[in-house]
């Protein structure tokens, strides 16, 4: 059970405003409540969430990524070409 000096002010406001429309003990249970779900919703969510660090290291993962397609790119060009190139060649022959 949340004691008053535990709660933040928008919940103090909230409680208040409840507490003059459906009464004290059902107002403190309900913030209590919506307190609970807020907690467990983002325990159960706080393992999806990014942090700076993961940021970052996608952002060296993806230039990683970028620099290996490039790479790629060219040597199947290259490949490309050079069949191209022989094939034109067994032609003009």
């Amino acid at each position: 059970m949340a004691k008053k000096n535990d709660m933040t002010v928008t919940t103090l406001d909230v409680y208040n405003i409840l507490r003059s429309k459906i009464g004290e003990k059902e107002a403190k249970t309900l913030v209590e409540f919506v307190e609970q779900k807020v907690t467990e919703t983002f325990e159960n969510k706080k393992d999806e969430l990014a942090t700076k660090n993961d940021i970052c290291n996608l952002d060296g993962r993806i230039e990683k990524t970028k620099a290996e397609i490039i790479k790629w790119m060219f040597i199947f060009w290259a490949g490309q070409t050079s069949i191209m190139v022989g094939i034109l060649a067994l032609f003009l022959r």
